[in-house]
């Protein structure tokens, strides 16, 4: 079955709706720029909350390695997801810093679809498995037929919502897919829109 995850997570409200509704991942942006940042001490209070079964992912641009080494360390995620420029060689030094190693996935790199013109930078990626999107969290579709040249699994994000996820699994068959915009209102996560959107994924595979 397509994982699953909501990223963005920034409320305790949010905590209560996941940990009902059970995706397999949420994410905690650390890109301060971002207006789903979160701090250290904001995310260790919300993972402190969330249901041990959900993977929390830390989403990064460009952060110091020993920062996010000392974030999964900590327990505060479980699972780091770089956002920027960095290469096969912070993956390696990253994953060097990592005392806990997740049982699945420790390490995700994301690729811009505008930007890679060559797929083997993907499929030769070190990390232990790449996010597809079509932007820095742009919340836009892109032409998924890019998505052939990809040899590897894959998360895909961009633009995804609960009235097209269903439909993205059909053409993709990603391992995951990632929604953020897709399932707020307003900027906050909406309850309904997450427990619709998690619906359509696992509606997917029923018989």
């Amino acid at each position: 079955m397509t994982k699953i995850k909501i990223c963005g997570i920034k409320r305790l409200e949010d905590i209560d709706v996941v940990n009902t509704i059970h995706p397999d991942y949420i994410g905690f942006v650390f890109a301060s720029f971002s207006h789903r940042f979160v701090d250290k001490e904001k995310a260790r209070l919300l993972k402190d909350k969330l249901n041990s079964e959900i993977k929390a992912v830390g989403v990064f641009v460009d952060e110091d390695v020993e920062r996010v080494a000392e974030l999964i360390n900590e327990g505060i995620i479980d699972i780091a997801q770089l956002h920027g420029s960095e290469d096969n060689e912070y993956i390696k030094k990253l994953r060097d810093k990592i005392l806990i190693k997740s049982a699945d996935i420790s390490i995700i790199k994301t690729f811009n679809t505008d930007k890679e013109k060559d797929y083997s930078i993907i499929n030769d990626s070190v990390a232990d498995i790449v996010l597809i999107d079509s932007g820095m969290g742009s919340g836009e579709t892109f032409d998924w037929s890019k998505l052939k040249g990809i040899e590897r699994s894959f998360f895909l994000a961009g633009g995804l919502t609960p009235d097209n996820v269903k439909n993205a699994i059909d053409i993709v068959r990603p391992y995951g897919v990632d929604v953020s915009s897709g399932v707020e209102s307003n900027g906050i996560k909406d309850p309904m829109k997450i427990k619709r959107f998690i619906e359509m994924v696992r509606d997917c595979y029923l018989s």
